[in-house]
């Protein structure tokens, strides 16, 4: 077959990125199980796709952008189809590992919800270009009218663009990461001009007019026109720059909820992998908690809004690698007064070594947060192999149109 001759194929089913699969394999980006299409093969993929036959899932992209844009891989999949393949993915994974589980509806966060996104941003002859990459291209597509992000995210562009002026190189892509915080936007920016006296300067000079809060160009802070403040509970926290945040509000209220109701009525809480505090702060209403975080700057911002926050109980926070040293059972049960509840939201590797300690702690209850099924499943086998009863799951779809799946988990120890 030469390599502009046209295939059938039928897709059968996704894979985990979102991109249909037909036999072969073929890989066939934006299309829907069932479909049958025609496409030039090229390697292991798909390329050039028509769709000759389409799927009664399949649904006009909201976003004018989709074709060219990277950003979203889901957006020709009406809504009940994503979440019942979403549904599935966990489903899936638990099953690999001999489990099963009661799920509850799907939560899936609304449109222009993005309240975080990285900008690509190069310097044109004309001035500069802001956006997402391309679907596997380094081609930069301008999203002025982007479905994803927070319409106050979107205001962001510009300011980019304007920022690739003035410390951009011809040849390097600025990455610009931005934040929505609760006074303006907290921004990051990787890949830019080394920082010298009239760039530092330029810089400076430039932050108050873009309308940003904290700027940081490669590690180094630049300006703060004031703390860009996030809000758990009743606490204001200032995240160090560029550090790991929910992706939406919406998202992340879900996801405390979901955890609140399975540690209800425990007065002590441990928070492992506690980041800045998005679950610590608000537990800490109700009950004292321990929290855990790897990362010492992390840890230093919950303690701080955890000091100006009215009203709530103790709050222990320990910067301490999970991964080399989990918490202990004797840490776990001190003195008798053991953390009735735990509380455990891992980066995408899981918490294997943390979860064996859990387990020989005994610890009662168990609220885990996992933005990984493979690896949550991994976790959840020895949680159930050691005693414990898999409760039900939350699935949250905070990452709307993307691949992507979070979910949480309830566990009670029954031994």
């Amino acid at each position: 077959m030469s390599m502009s001759a046209r295939t059938t194929a039928t897709i059968t089913r996704l894979g985990h990125q979102g991109d249909g699969i037909a036999e072969g394999p073929l890989f066939a980006p934006r299309t829907l199980p069932g479909e049958e299409v025609t496409g030039v093969v090229e390697g292991n993929a798909l390329s050039d796709i028509r769709i000759e036959t389409p799927s009664e899932n399949r649904v006009q992209p909201p976003c004018r952008h989709y074709k060219s844009c990277g950003g979203c891989q889901l957006q020709h999949a009406d809504d009940g189809f994503v979440a019942e393949w979403k549904l599935g993915i966990v489903r899936n994974a638990l099953a690999a590992q001999g489990l099963t589980a009661e799920f509850r509806p799907i939560h899936t966060s609304p449109p222009q919800s993005r309240r975080r996104a990285t900008l690509a941003v190069r310097r044109t002859k004309k001035g500069a270009m802001a956006g997402f990459h391309g679907r596997a291209s380094g081609v930069i597509t301008q999203i002025p009218d982007c479905h994803l992000l927070d319409p106050e995210l979107l205001k962001a562009i510009p300011m980019a663009e304007d920022l690739a002026l003035i410390g951009a190189s011809r040849k390097a892509l600025l990455a610009v990461s931005v934040t929505l915080s609760d006074i303006g936007l907290d921004v990051v920016v990787k890949n830019g001009k080394p920082l010298d006296g009239p760039l530092r300067l330029a810089l400076a000079q430039s932050v108050e007019k873009l309308g940003i809060t904290r700027l940081t160009w490669d590690d180094e802070q630049i300006a703060m026109t004031q703390p860009p403040t996030q809000t758990f509970g009743r606490a204001k926290v200032c995240p160090p720059p560029g550090s790991f945040l929910q992706a939406s509000r919406d998202g992340e209220a879900a996801l405390l909820a979901t955890v609140q109701e399975i540690v209800q009525g425990a007065k002590r809480i441990v928070d492992l992998f506690a980041g800045c505090g998005t679950f610590a702060l608000p537990l800490a209403e109700n009950a004292e908690v321990l929290a855990v975080e790897g990362d010492r700057e992390m840890v230093q911002a919950l303690e701080a809004g955890w000091r100006q926050a009215k009203g709530l109980k103790v709050v222990k926070a320990v910067a301490r690698d999970l991964y080399r040293r989990p918490l202990l059972p004797d840490e776990l049960n001190p003195f008798g007064a053991f953390y009735q509840a735990a509380v455990i939201d891992p980066p995408r590797s899981g918490a294997e070594a943390q979860v064996a300690e859990l387990i020989k702690a005994g610890t009662k209850t168990i609220a885990y947060v996992s933005c990984n099924p493979i690896s949550f499943a991994r976790d959840a086998k020895a949680l159930v192999a050691g005693g414990y009863m898999l409760n039900w799951i939350q699935v949250v779809d905070q990452f709307r149109w993307s691949a992507h799946t979070e979910l949480v988990a309830s566990f009670t120890f029954t031994d």
